[in-house]
Parts: structure tokens; C-alpha cells; sequence
């Protein structure tokens, strides 16, 4: 049964394509001579001294997979994502949505088929014995009549009051023709709207990776930089006790202990702030799974144990408008938006429909297909709007005008995709060239402040000279950790902004 509707199905649409009303749709083509920069971009990245500051080399037309995230060569990472795909609501609602716009392509489809209904009433009834026999409805088809016999004329002229039974069975079939294609235009529009909601599904898959890595990342960088502060306050308080032994002796004033002391209150309050960062980070990474607050995920993440990828594709700039979903979500709105011009230009055009109805009426059921009990009828109709205030016509230009706005939107996003993908790029290669900056001058800090500190100790230099080479030996190595962090951050939104490889997703890939 599901071939033949199928198979009719198909028919139908193919003659209704064929006479559809409104313009034809043509998906826009790729943007000719597109590119991400004026000029050619360096394909390797600069490097640096420190995990996570090795080159990237990109890679031209490489193919994006699905579960880039594994690239970082981290199984808690990977776990972790693929936990939030189960457990994370947003893909359940994207899901349902999508379902939700198939099944109205589905029931909108149904008007291509005739609509076929069966109706039953029955009726019981009391006639007054006053009707004349003849007329009476006791007589059936075959010449039966069922009124009660005459009474005694003498006594009274009349029949006796009749009861009888009244059964009417009917099936009822009508079909309206889509002769100008106004329901092949609609069911255009939805079949364009679901391809939207799949694009808003991959779309989903992809941000919520993008998060969950983007979490984790910062659940490192935070880490790091908790341990960088602990370690600057241990310092602090060895150069504090160094200047308290040498103001007990003698050699330091105490306004050299005060200062010193200053720097380790300053320090000692950028750790409260950092651990708060760490909590919340953590409440994020627990919401991205579907944990409440106090349900802890056991995974934890740190700079060590998360692996910069050497090598990322990019993609060619041709493909960039096949790979993006909001660019493929922006496409369909536009098809929708073409299709719904035919639907207002269908509706101011004659309507045809045609119904018929086969059934039967008597009072016993046997009798309802014989003798005098069967009718039919068939009616064909046809309704061509004359006057409805303007209604249609400014419909007709709505529609215009909305397909108009939904070009422009596509426009725009088409823009705004390439421009996204070349801002990742220079953001990743000009980040590689400021994590090696900060690498050196961290370096170059440390051998400053340790240099400085045993001049202190040996009486060199006063604690002034000390205070200058912690503060930018600090904000040095706090920099670098930040810079490390960014790296990463870079490689997730190159992925991302190149379209996440959602095509290779498994679902997809085994249809």
C-alpha cells in the first residue's frame, strides 16, 4: 500500500510540477573568484618553545571529519563530547523540531490524493396513523409495505401510528485537482523549511562541540594559570622572609618590607578570583552534559594532556556555501520564501474540485444496496476569485517582497561565512606570532626577576628594583598561559567556522 501511494505520490507531483504556478527555483551559485585573503596566507604557523605552541601547517582541501575534537588526542575530551550528544537537550529539541517539519510535509502532501470519508445514520421514528397508507414510508423498494393492518372503519377510519427504522449508509469521495500547483508549492515551502530544521540540527551538533572543547580548553588555561599564581605567591613570600632577615640585620628599611609585602597581598588576591573562574567553568562543562550543579563530571582538563593538531584543512573557498549549515539554513529559507510566491500567485486563479458520493437509505439494512435503496451523485465545481478587497493581491506582493528579503539574508550570510573563515585564519596565525612573543618575553622576565632577586640578596640592588622585575615577570607568565589558551581556541573555531564536518557525521554517511 505504501508503494502505490508512494507511486502516486510521485505521479501526482510530477504532473503538478509540471503546470506550478510562480518562478522556478535555481539554487544561487557559488561565488566566483572567492577567496580568504588579498593575498596568498602563510601555510605554516610560527612556533614556540612551549606545549601547545607548535607550528599548524594548513592543509588546502582537506576534508573536515565530523569529530575534529579528536584531533587533540584527549579520551576524557572525546568522552566528554560525546556524553553532551547524549544528554545535552538542545540535540532532543533540534531532533523533535525537525520531525515536527517533516511530518507537515507529510500531511500537507495528502492533499494530492482524493480525501475519502464513509458515513452511517440511523434514524427511528413515529408517524402519526392520520398519513395516507399509500404515501406512507412503509413501503419498500420490493413492494412491502409495513404499515399495521386497517382498523374497524366503524369504529375508527385511521391506521394505527407507525414505527419504523431508517438506516442511511454513504461514501463520500472528493478531490480537488492541483491544477495551477498551489499545493506542490506549499508542500515546496515545507520540504524547504525541514531542510532548514536539518541544517539547524547540524548546526546544533556543531555548537555544542565547539562548547564543550572551548570549556575544556578553559578548564586548562584556568588551571594553569591557578598554578602560575601559586607559584609567583611562593616566591613573594621567599623574598618577603629574605627582606625581614635583612631589615632584622640591619640592611633593608622597613618601608622595603612593606612593599614587599604588598606585592604578596596583590598576588594573593588574583588567586580568589581564578578559583571562582574554575567553579564556573565547571558548572558550564556539568550543564553541557545535563548535570546539576552538585553532580560532578569526573573528567578534568589540563595543558599536558591536551595535544595542539599539527595539520588543519581548510577547505576551498568554493566550498564553503556547501558546508556551512547557517549558509545551507539561509538557502532553504530562500527556496521557501520562491516557492511561497507561486502559492499567492495560485491562489488568485480559478480552483476546481469534484465530488462524489455512492450509498443507499431504507429502513432494514438488506435493503440498502437493492431494489430502490442505492444513489449516487457526482458534482464538479469551479470558483475563480472576483473581488476580495485587495487580499490577494497584496498577498502576492508580500510574498514578492518577502523573497526578496530572504535573497538579501542569504547575501549576507554568504558574506559573513567567508568573512567569519578569514578572521579565524589571520586570528590563528597572528596568535601563533604573539604566543612566540610571549614565550620570549616570559623567558627574558624570569631571567630578569631571578638575576634581580640574588642582586637583592647580595645587597646589589634595593627591593624597588625587585618589585619592577616580579610585576613583569607575572603579568609575563600569566600572558603566555593566556596565549597558550587562545591557540587552542583558534584550531576550535577554524573548525567550526570551516562547517564542523557535519556532512561525515554517521548518521548521514549511512544513508
Amino acid at each position: 500500500m505504501n508503494c502505490v501511494r508512494t507511486a502516486l505520490l510521485v505521479s501526482v507531483a510530477a504532473l503538478a510540477a509540471g503546470c506550478a504556478v510562480g518562478p522556478r527555483y535555481h539554487r544561487p551559485a557559488a561565488p566566483t573568484n572567492a577567496g580568504y585573503a588579498p593575498t596568498p596566507l602563510p601555510e605554516t604557523s610560527a612556533s614556540a618553545p612551549v606545549h601547545g605552541g607548535e607550528a599548524q601547517r594548513l592543509v588546502s582541501g582537506r576534508d573536515i571529519p565530523f569529530e575534529w575534537w579528536e584531533l587533540f588526542k584527549s579520551p576524557a575530551l572525546n568522552a566528554l563530547v560525546e556524553r553532551a550528544f547524549r544528554a545535552n537537550p538542545t540535540i532532543t529539541a533540534a531532533q523533535a523540531a525537525l520531525v515536527h517539519a517533516q511530518e507537515l510535509v507529510y500531511a500537507q502532501q495528502g492533499y494530492f490524493f482524493p480525501t475519502v470519508a464513509a458515513n452511517y445514520n440511523f434514524q427511528r421514528t413515529k408517524i402519526a396513523g392520520n398519513f395516507t397508507v399509500d404515501d406512507s414510508p412503509g413501503t419498500q423498494g420490493n413492494g412491502d409495505n409495513l404499515n399495521p393492518p386497517l382498523l374497524d372503519l366503524k369504529h375508527s377510519p385511521h391506521t394505527a401510528p407507525l414505527y419504523y427504522d431508517y438506516h442511511t449508509a454513504q461514501l463520500t469521495v472528493g478531490f480537488v485537482p492541483d491544477v495551477f500547483g498551489a499545493n506542490y508549492r506549499q508542500v515546496e515551502t515545507l520540504a524547504a523549511q525541514t531542510d532548514a530544521q536539518r541544517f539547524a540540527l547540524e548546526a546544533t551538533y556543531i555548537t555544542l562541540a565547539s562548547n564543550v572543547v572551548a570549556a575544556a580548553i578553559q578548564e586548562a588555561s584556568v588551571r594553569a594559570q591557578i598554578e602560575a599564581t601559586r607559584q609567583i605567591i611562593a616566591a613573594d613570600e621567599k623574598s618577603l622572609a629574605v627582606l625581614r632577615d635583612q631589615f632584622r640585620l640591619g640592611f633593608a628599611m622597613r618601608i622595603d618590607v612593606a612593599a614587599q609585602e604588598a606585592a604578596l597581598a596583590q598576588a594573593e588576591t588574583l588567586l580568589p578570583p581564578l578559583q571562582t573562574q574554575l567553579e564556573q567553568t565547571r558548572d558550564l562543562i556539568r550543564a553541557l552534559v545535563s548535570n546539576l550543579p552538585n553532580q560532578e563530571a569526573s573528567q578534568t582538563f589540563e595543558f599536558d594532556a591536551l595535544q595542539l593538531p599539527p595539520e588543519l584543512p581548510l577547505s576551498l573557498p568554493a566550498k564553503i556555501i556547501e558546508q556551512r549549515p547557517d549558509v545551507r539554513a539561509a538557502e532553504a529559507q530562500l527556496h521557501a520564501a520562491n516557492a511561497q510566491v507561486g502559492v499567492a500567485v495560485a491562489a488568485m486563479l480559478p480552483q476546481f474540485s469534484i465530488t462524489g458520493t455512492l450509498g443507499g437509505a431504507a429502513d432494514q439494512i438488506p435493503w440498502l444496496f437493492r431494489g430502490g435503496g442505492p444513489f449516487w451523485t457526482i458534482t464538479g465545481g469551479v470558483s475563480q476569485p472576483l473581488f476580495e478587497g485587495g487580499t490577494l493581491l497584496h498577498t502576492k506582493r508580500a510574498a514578492d517582497a518577502a523573497l526578496k528579503q530572504a535573497a538579501t539574508q542569504y547575501q549576507s550570510t554568504v558574506i559573513a561565512a567567508y568573512q567569519n573563515v578569514a578572521d579565524t585564519l589571520h586570528a590563528s596565525l597572528s596568535d601563533a606570532d604573539a604566543l612566540a612573543g610571549a614565550v620570549e618575553a616570559e623567558n627574558a622576565s624570569k631571567v630578569t626577576y631571578d638575576l634581580t632577586r640574588l642582586q637583592m640578596q647580595a645587597g646589589y640592588v634595593n627591593s624597588l628594583a625587585l618589585l619592577s622585575a616580579e610585576t613583569a615577570y607575572n603579568q609575563a607568565l600569566l600572558t603566555r598561559i593566556q596565549a597558550q589558551a587562545t591557540r587552542y581556541g583558534d584550531s576550535i573555531a577554524l573548525f567550526q567556522a570551516l562547517g564542523g564536518g557535519w556532512w561525515n557525521r554517521k548518521e548521514l554517511a549511512a544513508r
